[in-house]
């Protein structure tokens, strides 16, 4: 009866120890690779679908700041405040 790393080996291309060894290897690492490439991926769309949302509005608040006072500009605060609540104040304004 052969041993199990024999009837392995025999079952490979090239037939020998040596080549199944390297064979299963390459194997593995295209495993890893598979692995490293969807982790790299899922990170790379949570940093594409932020960017938009968290950093482009903190790297450009002059611009946010005069959108928001064209957007406000219309609005009376004692109408639209409910009683009771804090006044509206500036987003961007450093505390």
């Amino acid at each position: 009866m052969r041993s199990a790393r024999a009837a392995f080996c025999l079952l490979l291309p090239g037939g020998n120890h040596v080549t199944g060894v390297l064979w299963r290897q390459q194997a593995d690492m295209g495993k890893n690779t598979r692995v490293v490439l969807l982790f790299g991926g899922f990170v790379a769309a949570v940093a594409a679908a932020f960017y938009p949302i968290y950093f482009y509005p903190m790297m450009h608040i002059e611009e946010f700041k005069k959108e928001q006072a064209v957007n406000r500009s219309d609005v009376v605060q004692e109408d639209v405040q409910p009683v009771g609540l804090k006044v509206w104040s500036d987003p961007f304004a450093r505390k």
